[in-house]
């Protein structure tokens, strides 16, 4: 297999010449591609894995070998085997040596399991958020996430209302201000995505979803850290307990 390692050459002797203004003016305008140029391979695995998993382009259950996997993305097997590794400890594959990688299946347990840690880690994320004295740019952002949840729902467009429901969410916990907080959040959001999205129109249409939102929203404006964190709690406990009993009802045992 061809290394993904990009080649270089040697530069000309003229690029060692100072640059003229425009030449640096130029240069410069060019930096946010180069980095984006400049991401580890490793990372770019990784998200490519993990948004194919999160899509379901990658069933659960599925088995992938080392190579076969390498050769998906068009990269060396170290950037993959780093993307594998970082995967298993989300809890989004199971990881054998000389057996590749597993994508793992979302059982029943695991999503009440999962819904009470995301119950007790967002209603804390929404104290935390509403404790701040300067709350910058969220609560707009938060409450323009809201109207895109109406608006999705006002054309009956699921899909849409699912994605702006979890920008809310993620901008929320961003909004408490704790990295590792953030970061435990997107752990476990990430293992219920795909049953989320897979029982999006067995459950009812999320009429009351939008309003608790926009509830938690006035606490946290509001420097209400109790009342943020009582609302968030109630509504999270709420959806996990639906989404486990629709899981129960249809006999979806594992996604």
């Amino acid at each position: 297999m061809k290394s993904s390692t990009p080649r270089t050459t040697s530069a000309p002797r003229s690029a060692a010449r100072p640059a003229t203004p425009a030449a640096g003016k130029a240069a410069g305008a060019l930096r946010p591609s180069a980095r984006r140029a400049r991401e580890p391979f490793a990372d770019q695995a990784y998200r490519d894995l993990r948004a194919r998993i999160l899509d379901n382009r990658m069933p659960s259950g599925e088995q992938y070998t080392e190579a076969e996997l390498a050769a998906l993305l068009h990269m060396s097997r170290t950037p993959t085997r780093e993307a594998m590794l970082r995967l298993a400890s989300e809890g989004l594959v199971e990881v054998r040596p000389r057996h590749g990688m597993r994508v793992k299946p979302v059982s029943t347990v695991d999503m009440r399991e999962i819904y009470e840690v995301l119950t007790a880690l967002e209603s804390t994320a929404a104290a935390l958020a509403a404790a701040r004295a300067d709350h910058g740019d969220a609560i707009r952002q938060l409450r323009a996430a809201i109207s895109d949840m109406d608006a999705a729902l006002a054309s009956d467009d699921l899909p849409a209302w699912a994605a702006a429901d979890e920008r809310f969410h993620t901008l929320l916990v961003a909004a408490a201000g704790n990295r590792r907080l953030s970061e435990l959040v997107q752990t476990y959001v990430g293992q219920s995505h795909r049953v989320r999205m897979q029982t999006l129109r067995l459950r009812p249409k999320p009429l009351t979803s939008n309003r608790d939102h926009e509830s938690v929203v006035d606490a946290v404006e509001a420097h209400d850290a109790a009342r943020a964190r009582e609302i968030h709690y109630a509504h999270r406990e709420q959806s996990g307990r639906m989404l486990v009993e629709l899981l129960a009802r249809h006999g979806l045992t594992q996604l």
